[in-house]
């Protein structure tokens, strides 16, 4: 069973959804909670829920992580702070829909700026501290969609088939260090990812997960020490379709699912 008690998290994205999710289990749990968003104001009202209902010490970093050297930053704040970090939960990011050509190269920059390289940056930053600890916990939040290619959204599909890779093998590097890392990959969940994205609701498996049984899963798998975790059986079951069809098939399908409603 692992500790939480005690311990310093680390959580981006975590003004709302999946991010606001497992900063409340976090705290509930007995950790105290590093906030990291954009948002100022929503960060400080949750700091302050957390304080008052669980008792933990709670801290708020507003920046935005698309940003160069932004990793780095939150990285000098937390050390002022005196605060080590034993558990990062690398949750922030967007997605994008819609034909490729038709969504700005900006959005697409921004978009992987923020899904894979400050996902990286913030690892580097905080990893090595639990590689001398031998003892520390990240969780890079993936997709279900990471396990196959997905038209329409083929860049953000592709940014977590890289974080759900890279996860594996941090895992593997770090498994015999006491460090536990684990890539979440949820479906469809109800947060405002669609708002973002612009795209359908309608997608495989539907919009079905709730921020708090996506955290829940995450934990379940933390605690069996795994290297990835799919929340749901039916995405399961969508995310490992790509055993029993070709992925070409795979993608023929997807498109077809998942193709804008003035195309069909």
């Amino acid at each position: 069973m692992i500790n939480y008690k005690g311990k310093v998290a680390l959580v981006t994205g975590a003004s709302s959804g999946i991010g606001e999710a497992f900063a409340k289990n976090l705290a509930s749990k007995g950790s105290s909670v590093v906030l990291v968003a954009r948002s100022k104001d929503k960060l400080e009202a949750l700091a302050t829920n957390l304080t008052n209902t669980y008792g933990v010490s709670t801290y708020v970093i507003a920046t935005d992580l698309s940003k160069p050297n932004a990793a780095k930053e939150i990285a000098e704040h937390v050390n002022k702070l005196g605060l080590e970090i034993n558990i990062l939960v690398n949750n922030a990011g967007f997605g994008t829909h819609g034909r490729f050509e038709e969504v700005p190269m900006d959005r697409y920059r921004e978009m992987i700026n923020l899904n894979i390289t400050s996902l990286v940056d913030m690892t580097a930053q905080f990893l090595p501290q639990m590689q001398k600890q031998k003892d520390g916990i990240i969780v890079n939040l993936a997709s279900f969609l990471a396990f196959y290619p997905f038209p329409y959204m083929g860049a953000y599909s592709a940014t977590k088939a890289f974080v759900l890779s890279f996860s594996e093998a941090l895992w593997a590097e770090n498994r015999h260090l006491g460090i536990r890392v684990l890539a979440l990959c949820p479906g469809a969940t109800k947060t405002g990812f669609f708002d973002v994205s612009g795209g359908r609701s309608d997608v495989p498996g539907g919009v079905n997960g709730s921020p708090q049984a996506v955290a829940k899963t995450a934990f379940r798998g933390l605690e069996k020490n795994r290297s990835y975790i799919v929340d749901g059986v039916g995405n399961y079951w969508i995310a490992n379709a790509s055993r029993f069809v070709t992925r070409k098939l795979m993608a023929i399908i997807s498109e077809r699912l998942n193709r804008p409603k003035s195309q069909s």
